[in-house]
């Protein structure tokens, strides 16, 4: 990433498709070639974990941290496969075309893939595609030390209705060995079809980044930097994260009021025990990243600064103004994880209430943080660290984030007049509605920044109704999806490539 380049955001959720979600099937295989045609070197996504209704559907609070979203696995590469049939297909007409009614789709996929583990099973068992069974025994043991938990643990959490596993009962809660045993017993088919659908998910992930780079397409994930308290990651390791006698949080993360949130964000996921975590040097970092360094090709480490200090606030308390900042061996951390990837490609983002301490570590350890055309032309705009002309080489620009309104939609609805005058004086002249999509984009390709990701909503000059999300909702999150004839890339996009030096 030090040499200029150009990318796209857009999560694979928001890809055209007939069965009511994106997927890894033909439109994200259009898109990577799309990419590459327009001069693009970045995709970048969000987090591939899986996602609950129940959580909001995000992807930043997953029920696991290793684990792949079974959504996003594709119906047509499963019938090229031959473990469906094109009447399996028939996808029910009322799952929309421009969002995501993910209780609508969890039910269909859900269908579709009993029928795709039935055949996948039937195959094995008479002995058909002897190869594709060594893959999946093989991805089943490389996998083992994440992927038996979460097939368990998944198969467990059905068992009992979704109920937390705090809330289980004692024995399978602590994990007795016995009761285990007979849990994997009395639950071999359901355990079976989790991992069925884990390899098929990677199988179906793995394909797409190899084709991907052959077009010289990179792509790009995030880590978020905690995890759901309701998970294997915790179950299995409780000694890391700050949990009571029964294993419910004595603290939770967040973080205190900024610019998303008058009353800060209450995420409620458990901190970890740092002590812990650096005695035994790190180990469940180590394996975490090792994972996604296997997925992806960079790695933007979300809430960054949580890696230095984090803001910790007791369980119970029903907004995050009141907590604290906890301070986090960050120099050990870090130099524990470059010694083992020397190369570590990292994005730091650094949004938020970001302090000297939080700006020394990035500098010091040369990553590259983030800046925001969007938060650019506020109050003291000549000195505002976002505005291009305070960008430097070492860093990515973003006209904006998931986390933001579409630039058109920030333009219509939140900016204030004064910063509209602002940005009229910056560019040298009034733009319309119409045209500040687009010269956000040129802002963002003209920055000396080495890196420009552009959001596709950005792209097509979308407004708020294509917004991803809103931090501190919990409904009508990530739900936008792209029509199939939005899935195109205008000639300007390669000319500002060209142009700016990112081909």
């Amino acid at each position: 990433m030090r040499t200029r380049g150009c990318g796209i955001l857009l999560h694979i959720t928001s890809l055209p498709s007939p069965y009511g979600i994106g997927d890894l099937g033909p439109s994200a295989y259009s898109f990577a070639d799309l990419l590459a045609e327009n001069l693009q070197s970045f995709w970048q996504v969000l987090p591939l974990g899986p996602t609950d209704p129940v959580f909001g559907n995000t992807p930043y609070d997953s029920s696991s941290a290793f684990a792949g979203n079974p959504l996003l696995i594709s119906p047509d590469r499963l019938l090229k496969d031959g473990l469906l049939s094109a009447d399996d297909l028939k996808s029910p007409t009322d799952l929309p075309k421009n969002r995501v009614d993910y209780p609508l789709v969890i039910d269909y996929k859900r269908k579709l893939f009993d029928k795709a583990f039935a055949a996948f099973r039937e195959r094995d068992r008479t002995g058909e595609r002897i190869e594709e069974g060594c893959d999946y025994r093989r991805f089943c043991s490389q996998n083992g030390p994440w992927l038996d938990d979460f097939a368990l643990f998944s198969a467990i959490k059905s068992s009992f209705q979704g109920k937390p596993w705090s809330k289980w009962p004692e024995a399978i809660r602590d994990r007795n060995a016995d009761d285990l045993s007979k849990m994997r017993d009395l639950h071999h088919d359901e355990i079976e079809k989790q991992k069925f659908l884990q390899y098929t998910f990677f199988k179906q992930w793995s394909t797409l980044r190899e084709h991907c780079n052959r077009k010289g397409v990179q792509i790009i994930g995030d880590v978020p930097i905690y995890v759901n308290h309701d998970s294997p990651d915790v179950w299995t390791r409780p000694d890391i994260f700050k949990l009571d006698a029964d294993k419910n949080p004595i603290s939770v993360a967040g973080v205190p009021p900024d610019y998303f949130s008058k009353k800060g964000q209450l995420w409620g996921n458990p901190v970890y025990r740092w002590d812990v975590l650096q005695k035994e040097r790190y180990a469940w970092w180590i394996s975490r990243l090792e994972h996604n360094l296997r997925l992806f090709d960079i790695i933007r480490v979300d809430h960054f600064r949580g890696l230095v200090s984090y803001w910790e606030v007791k369980a119970g308390q029903k907004t995050a103004v009141e907590g604290e900042w906890i301070k986090v061996p960050t120099e050990d951390f870090l130099n524990t994880l470059f010694r083992r990837f020397p190369n570590l490609p990292v994005i730091a983002e650094d949004l938020g209430i970001i302090t000297p301490d939080v700006r020394e570590v990035i500098s010091s350890f040369s990553l590259p943080g983030m800046r925001l055309l969007l938060f650019a032309f506020g109050e003291g705009m000549p000195e505002n660290p976002y505005v291009p002309h305070n960008h430097v080489k070492n860093c990515v620009v973003y006209t904006g984030t998931h986390d933001n309104n579409t630039t058109r939609g920030w333009f219509e609805r939140e900016a204030k007049e004064e910063d509209r005058q602002r940005l009229f004086m910056y560019l040298g002249r009034q733009v319309s509605v119409d045209q500040v999509s687009m010269e956000f984009v040129r802002m963002a390709m003209m920055s000396v920044a080495d890196t420009a990701i552009l959001p596709m909503q950005d792209i097509l000059g979308l407004g708020e109704e294509a917004r991803m999300n809103f931090p501190g909702r919990m409904k009508g999150l990530y739900e936008w999806r792209l029509l199939p004839e939005q899935l195109r890339l205008d000639p300007w996009l390669r000319e500002m490539a060209e142009i700016y030096h990112r081909a």
